[in-house]
């Protein structure tokens, strides 16, 4: 991983911020169904729908996929597909090698 302007663009919007956020902890913070189908979604789909990140930032849904899209593109996000719905989770490794690169460069 390299510290470059793409990876902090990625990072400068509050929306992108938030959904990071809301992944971390998403039983807390994806309040639009409850805490079992968020542990479902979690467990069985690799993640939480679009339509919940949707409603939680309440933009629409062209602009929240752009969104994800630059998080996916910089290797922020995983997806995985099931049928016509799209699950989002942090991927957790890329974030700790950022987290530590920043400590160690910055």
């Amino acid at each position: 991983m390299q510290l470059n302007e793409k990876l902090f663009k990625a990072l400068a919007n509050q929306t992108r911020l938030n959904i990071l956020l809301w992944l971390k902890d998403p039983e807390k913070e994806i309040t639009s169904v409850s805490c079992e189908t968020v542990r479902f979604m979690m467990t069985e789909k690799g993640g939480i729908c679009v339509a919940d990140i949707v409603k939680k930032a309440g933009l629409t849904q062209s602009t929240v996929s752009t969104y994800l899209k630059i998080l996916l593109d910089v290797d922020l996000l995983k997806s995985e597909r099931h049928g016509k719905w799209t699950y989002y989770r942090r991927n957790e490794a890329r974030i700790q090698e950022l987290g530590a690169l920043i400590q160690e460069k910055l």
